[in-house]
C-alpha cells in the first residue's frame, strides 16, 4: 500500500476543514442557525453567503484563489438580538478558530493598552489548541496503551539485573501476574489503590514586561527562552490509578504528537478559516477632536485598517497573514453611526445588515422553539432536584409580554431581558426546590402576574429588573 505524498496529505486536512462548508448550502446553513437565533433573516443569510464562499474560494484556479477576498460584514442592532450568538454559531458550523474581542479593549500604538494584533496572536493560540485537541483524539487510543504500560510497571515492578536462576520460569510467571494485573485494571478492581508518580513541573518562571503595547510577543519569547534554560523539575505525586491513567495518557499522547505539524495546520486554518467577531465597533467611532479616553478612538481604527485589509502578524508561532480571515464587526450605532468609521475601515466592511429589535411575539418563540430556549434549561435544572416545571401557553406570553413591555419603557437589552425576568419569576422554586414536597409546579398566568406585579405597579421598573 503506498503512503500519500506530502501534498496530497495537506490537500486532504484541507478538504476536511471545509468539509462542513461544503456540505451545507446557504440555505441549510441558514436552517441550523434558525435552531438558535430567532428572527434575524438577513444577518443570517449574509454569514451563510460568506461561509459558502470560503468554500467556493478553494475550487477555483490557484492563480485567482488568493485574489479573492473575504467580504467582511458589519451587524448594526441593539444589544441582546444575537450578532453575537450569530457569529459564534456559523464558527461552530465551519469548525474554524473563532475569536470574540471587544474593540473598546484596544488602545493606539503609544497608549497604555492592548494593541490590535494581539487578536491574531489569540486566534492563533486557538486554531493551535483546536488542532492539537484533534491530533491528541488520533493518537488517544495509541496513547492510552502506552499509559496503560507504564502504570504496570508501576504497580508491578520490574525484578533488578541480577543472578540468571531460572529466568523462563520468573519470566513466564511476571508475565502471567502483569495480564492478571491488566484484567484488573481494565474491570476498575484497582481503582481505590495508590501509586507514586514522578510528574514533569512545567511551571516557566513568570515574567511581565511594564511598556507600552507591541511587546505582549517578547514577554512569550523571554519566558520561553527562560523555560528551555533552566532544568525541568520532576515531582513525586500519590495519585489513585485512575487519576494517575489519565495523567500517564496525557504525557503519552504529548510525547506522540508532531507540534511542528501542528503549528503549520494551525496556522493554515488561522489565515484561511479564522473568524474575528469585533463587538462594539460603535464605541471607537466618536466625533473628531475628543478628549481623554476619547482621543485614541480613530487612532484604534487606523490600527485596525491594515489588520482587515491584510497584513502580516508575528506570533510566537510564526508569521500569520491576515488576509484571508473573516471578520464580522457589530454594534448598536444608537450614539454613532457607520459613516463615523474611517472611510478606508468602512470600505473593508462591504456587507452591512440591520438586526430588528425584538418583539413579544420573537420572546415567545425565543422562550420555547431555539434547542437552547430558556425554558427548557430551567426545566432541565430543576429536574435535578426531582421538580417537574411545566409552563401554560398563556404563562409563556405573559412573559414576553412582560419582556417587551420593561424593554419599551427602561433600556432596551433584547433578550437577555428574559433572563432577568425567568430568575425572578422562579426565584422562590429555585431557593425552595431541595425541600419541596410537591414535585410537580405548574406555572400558569396568574402566577407569573403574581410573581411580578411590583414590576406593574411601579414606575421606576429598572429598581426590579437591570
Amino acid at each position: 500500500m503506498t503512503q500519500p505524498s506530502k501534498s496530497e496529505r495537506h490537500n486532504s486536512l484541507e478538504e476536511d476543514s471545509l468539509l462542513k462548508s461544503k456540505m451545507l448550502t446557504p440555505r441549510q446553513i441558514v436552517r441550523e442557525l434558525d435552531k438558535y437565533i430567532i428572527g434575524q433573516e438577513a444577518a443570517k443569510r449574509a454569514v451563510a453567503i460568506a461561509l459558502r464562499n470560503r468554500w467556493r474560494r478553494q475550487m477555483v484556479p490557484p492563480q485567482l484563489k488568493d485574489e479573492i477576498a473575504p467580504k467582511n460584514i458589519i451587524m448594526i442592532g441593539p444589544t441582546g438580538v444575537g450578532k453575537t450568538e450569530i457569529a459564534r454559531r456559523l464558527a461552530r458550523l465551519a469548525n474554524s478558530p473563532f475569536l470574540k474581542v471587544e474593540a473598546t479593549k484596544f488602545t493606539e500604538v503609544g497608549y497604555v493598552g492592548r494593541d490590535v494584533e494581539s487578536m491574531v496572536r489569540e486566534l492563533t493560540e486557538l486554531a493551535v489548541n483546536m488542532v492539537k485537541k484533534e491530533e491528541q483524539e488520533k493518537v488517544e487510543e495509541k496513547a492510552r496503551e502506552l499509559a496503560e504500560e507504564r502504570l504496570l510497571d508501576l504497580l508491578l515492578p520490574k525484578p533488578q539485573k541480577g543472578g540468571e536462576e531460572g529466568p523462563k520460569d520468573s519470566q513466564s510467571e511476571l508475565s502471567g501476574t502483569r495480564e492478571k494485573l491488566r484484567g484488573m485494571l481494565r474491570e476498575g478492581k484497582l481503582n481505590r489503590r495508590y501509586v507514586e508518580l514522578e510528574v514533569t513541573n512545567t511551571q516557566i518562571p513568570m515574567i511581565e514586561i511594564f511598556s507600552t503595547v507591541g511587546l505582549e510577543e517578547v514577554q512569550y519569547s523571554i519566558q520561553e527562552m527562560l523555560g528551555s534554560m533552566f532544568p525541568q523539575k520532576k515531582k513525586k505525586r500519590r495519585v489513585k490509578v485512575p487519576e494517575a491513567l489519565e495523567i500517564l495518557t496525557q504525557e503519552e499522547s504529548q510525547k506522540l504528537i508532531d507540534m511542528d505539524k501542528v503549528v503549520k495546520e494551525a496556522i493554515r486554518l488561522t489565515e484561511q478559516n479564522g473568524i474575528i467577531f469585533l463587538d462594539e465597533i460603535d464605541k471607537i467611532a466618536g466625533s473628531e477632536g475628543g478628549y481623554g479616553p476619547d482621543v485614541s478612538r480613530e487612532g484604534v481604527q487606523r490600527d485596525l485598517l491594515p489588520i482587515v485589509e491584510g497584513s502580516t502578524v508575528m506570533t510566537k508561532y510564526g508569521m500569520v497573514k491576515t488576509d484571508h480571515i473573516l471578520f464580522i464587526a457589530a454594534g448598536a450605532f444608537n450614539i454613532s453611526k457607520p459613516s463615523d468609521l474611517l472611510p478606508e475601515l468602512q470600505g473593508r466592511f462591504p456587507i452591512r445588515v440591520e438586526l430588528d429589535s425584538l418583539n413579544k411575539e420573537d420572546f415567545h418563540r425565543i422562550l420555547t422553539e431555539p434547542e437552547n430556549a430558556l425554558i427548557k434549561q430551567y426545566k432541565e435544572l430543576l429536574k435535578t432536584e426531582g421538580i417537574e416545571l411545566e409552563f401554560e401557553d398563556e404563562a409563556i406570553w405573559e412573559i414576553a409580554e412582560m419582556a417587551s413591555r420593561v424593554n419599551e419603557q427602561t433600556e432596551d437589552i433584547g433578550a437577555r431581558r428574559l433572563h432577568t425576568i425567568m430568575e425572578r419569576l422562579l426565584d422562590d422554586i429555585s431557593f425552595e426546590a431541595p425541600e419541596m414536597k410537591e414535585k410537580e409546579v405548574r406555572i400558569t398566568k396568574e402566577y407569573v402576574q403574581e410573581k411580578l406585579k411590583d414590576i406593574l405597579e411601579d414606575e421606576n421598573l429598572s429598581r426590579y429588573i437591570l
